[in-house]
């Protein structure tokens, strides 16, 4: 789950804990989902939970390549545009025709492109290589054996691996196992994913905006990124500071969820933190401060299955609490949940991919912090953006990477070569 930055050590509630160390605390607690099995169309998406192997040699029979002639070579050795070989046409095979055919020396057959090969054919001549001609065929230049032949097993040989566990399945991988006769697979499901934003002062957009409110973008951002990571994912809408109110939010989404991810309500003290009061009252979720920025008020933890949050009998549910500020909660999620939601599906590649890059400009970050600032990325340079406050979402929208800039730098040059995070 590591993205950048210094050597793992081993997180402590309450004291500054590394970002590798907490993302460790969430790998911890995290198991992947249970196999099932799909129809491959309905698989796309999802990760493979087993082999997928070629039950029979691809492809599993000779066949040609091209529009053209099944001949044998021997009878177009030597032929040459001034001197055509000429062969007499004794039939045609499609592409999908199951019949028997025997090619007799001296003669050609109409061959289509996919078409199975016919028995004493050991080369196929292009059209473009004749005069087209149906009863006999003028042959202008000479094929060698195997000519535009695909020969059994030349792609794949029978049991042959073809995709490995824990392949994610787009649509490349989706031929593959169509192509060795799969109509199901084994595979971990999308996990379910839960998004809830807190606060008085959220209400939803297209309503109107009364002063001291504002628009809900976390809940949407967050469920977009969780879609984008491969979920199955369900908005709740905006839930009130009121912790009474908020457990029974979370209860009512546990049984259909494999992740609950909140934003709001998590910061380092205050009377309306209500999803740390709420949660504390359970015993099963920790609040950390996280040695980054921004997002350093983290919560993580596991509810239900034992009579704290759910009910009796079912499985624990695991949440993570991000920020409530915008960027906060943006970053907090790239950085942890995408990596949590890997592991849910039994894969690990979903961290976000990292290139070096030279900075146009200066930037500047808190000492013993690890900065993630928005960036616009452009071939081997990186522009930091104006406007890297965690409110500042206007530059989040502008934003295709994240500079990170390692704790013990508080400041660096344009120039300066660094670790960029590609944002999806």
């Amino acid at each position: 789950m590591r993205q950048g930055g210094s050597q793992p050590e081993v997180a402590v509630p309450g004291s500054l804990s590394s970002v590798e160390a907490y993302q460790a605390v969430i790998a911890s607690a995290i198991t992947p989902l249970v196999p099932v099995s799909l129809e491959l169309a309905a698989a796309e998406g999802c990760v493979l939970a087993e082999d997928v192997t070629a039950a029979v040699a691809l492809p599993s029979f000779d066949n040609s390549s091209m529009d053209g002639y099944a001949v044998r070579a021997a009878d177009v050795a030597g032929a040459a545009r001034e001197s055509p070989a000429a062969l007499r046409v004794s039939g045609e095979i499609a592409a999908g025709d199951t019949g028997t055919y025997r090619l007799e020396p001296g003669t050609a057959i109409r061959i289509m492109t996919g078409a199975r090969l016919p028995a004493g054919a050991d080369a196929v001549v292009p059209v473009e290589w004749t005069d087209g001609g149906t009863v006999q065929v003028a042959i202008h230049r000479a094929a060698p054996e195997g000519n535009a032949i695909r020969s059994v097993g030349g792609d794949a040989a029978a049991g042959e691996t073809l995709l490995t566990a824990g392949t994610r399945l787009r649509p490349m991988q989706i031929a593959a196992a169509a192509s060795a006769g799969r109509g199901t697979v084994s595979v971990y499901p999308r996990p379910r994913v839960v998004v809830l934003s807190t606060g008085d002062e959220l209400t939803e957009p297209g309503t109107p905006l009364v002063p001291g409110q504002i628009w809900d973008s976390n809940s949407y951002m967050i469920a977009a990124a969780a879609r984008e990571a491969g979920a199955v994912v369900h908005r709740r809408s905006v839930v009130r500071d009121d912790p009474a109110g908020v457990l029974p939010a979370l209860r009512e989404r546990l049984a259909g969820a494999d992740l609950l991810v909140t934003t709001g309500g998590v910061s380092m003290g205050g009377e309306h933190d209500v999803v740390k009061a709420a949660l504390r009252e359970l015993g099963t979720v920790t609040f950390w401060k996280v040695a980054m920025q921004p997002g350093m008020p983290q919560g993580f933890g596991v509810i239900g299955a034992d009579g704290k949050g759910g009910e009796s009998g079912g499985d624990k549910t695991p949440i993570l609490t991000l920020p409530g500020n915008p960027v906060s909660a943006y970053v907090s999620f790239q950085i942890f949940a995408r990596p949590a939601l890997a592991a849910l599906q039994g894969a690990d590649d979903l961290n976000l991919p990292a290139t070096a890059a030279t900075l146009t400009g200066p930037v500047r970050s808190p000492s013993g912090r690890r900065s993630y600032l928005r960036g616009v990325l452009n071939g081997t340079e990186v522009t930091p953006l104006s406007g890297q406050q965690s409110h500042q979402i206007a530059s989040l929208g502008r934003a295709n990477a994240l500079i990170v800039v390692p704790e013990p730098e508080t400041q660096l040059p344009a120039g300066a070569r660094v670790e960029v995070l590609v944002l999806p």
